[in-house]
């Protein structure tokens, strides 16, 4: 199906799926089996420029928008969910510094991210709070010289490998969740420090650990906005970057659709190759209804990000929410053509 992609798109596109082929499709069992963060293919994707696509012209970047980010991402996805992950965790963390930081906020931290020269995160996950801020342990108390920042962060993505954190913490504790307030925090600060690696089921060469905080002191000049807006701006971060988690779940369909079917062509049962059979048929085109539908929805809420509307909640939840049922289904109907 022809989407209408821009020839810059359409290139940044395939040079993607050129390097999820050539340079992570042989290696993706090994990072995953050894749980090895994959810093060489960072620096291919860095190299290509992968990086510079969500990030603006005037930092360093290429200029794209929600559309190109979700097309790099469905490339890496369909290879291998782990890289796909680190690479668009790297582009959350700095969201909210493009939106709401400072030019010099913007002209000190996102060149070096758009180069691929640092990785960025975003903290907001805590042990008793996941995205609602409202029961958000972590504190920073102004203090002469800036933010002193105590709690832990939990199952942050890039977390330990990243070198620039957005953390969303409590700089007014008795205004709940209008007391939060975004802050960047930089890996070497003292009083920063990375707790255990997490085991985990999958995606295990991205690297997920507990962030903590203990007397760190960040300079004021690394609020992000006023103070009290960090709940506001978590949330519209989120509505903003949900077609990017779509665009995980249609790489991870497009993936588990070509395995299933390349399978049922070698997979011979009753004297000839499943793929024959009816049964396995519909499924197969089940499944590629699936992903396409899901594809488009996707790029649909992703460009009405691009657009500038102001309200992309309901379209932005509605791909994330129905790529991921469509990820659940396609790979479980590939378990099944496997066998």
């Amino acid at each position: 199906m022809d989407y209408f992609l821009t020839e810059q798109q359409k290139t940044i596109k395939a040079l993607a799926r050129r390097i999820a082929e050539e340079r992570i499709l042989p290696i993706r069992a090994e990072l995953d089996e050894k749980e090895e963060f994959p810093w060489d293919i960072v620096k291919e994707l860095a190299a290509a420029d992968m990086f510079r696509v969500f990030v603006p012209e005037e930092y360093d970047g290429l200029g794209g928008g929600c559309l190109d980010l979700c097309l790099v991402t469905e490339e890496l996805s369909r290879v291998c969910s782990g890289i796909a992950v680190t690479y668009a965790s790297s582009a959350l963390g700095c969201m909210t510094l493009m939106e709401y930081g400072t030019e010099e906020q913007r002209r000190r931290f996102l060149p070096d991210i758009a180069s691929g020269k640092k990785l960025s995160a975003f903290a907001i996950t805590e042990p008793t709070a996941g995205s609602d801020a409202s029961n958000i342990k972590t504190t920073a108390e102004k203090v002469e010289g800036g933010y002193l920042l105590n709690g832990t962060k939990q199952f942050i993505t890039n977390g330990g490998e990243a070198e620039i954190y957005t953390v969303i913490a409590l700089t007014d504790k008795s205004r709940g969740a209008r007391g939060a307030s975004a802050i960047i925090v930089e890996k070497d600060t003292p009083g920063f420090t990375f707790g255990k690696k997490e085991k985990k089921m999958g995606i295990r060469s991205s690297a997920t650990r507990e962030l903590v905080f203990r007397n760190c002191l960040v300079p004021e000049e690394n609020l992000l906005g006023k103070p009290g807006l960090g709940f506001i701006q978590a949330m519209r971060l989120f509505d903003k970057s949900r077609p990017g988690i779509g665009a995980q779940a249609v790489g991870l369909c497009q993936g588990a659709l070509e395995a299933a079917t390349d399978y049922a062509q070698e997979r011979v049962q009753f004297d000839q190759p499943i793929i024959t059979l009816p049964v396995v048929q519909q499924m197969l085109a089940e499944m590629a209804i699936q992903t396409e539908a899901a594809r488009a929805l996707v790029y649909a809420a992703a460009r009405y990000v691009d657009s500038g509307a102001k309200d992309v909640t309901e379209s932005s939840a509605a791909a994330k929410v129905f790529a991921s049922d469509a990820a659940m289904k396609v790979t479980v109907d590939a378990v099944q053509i496997y066998g």
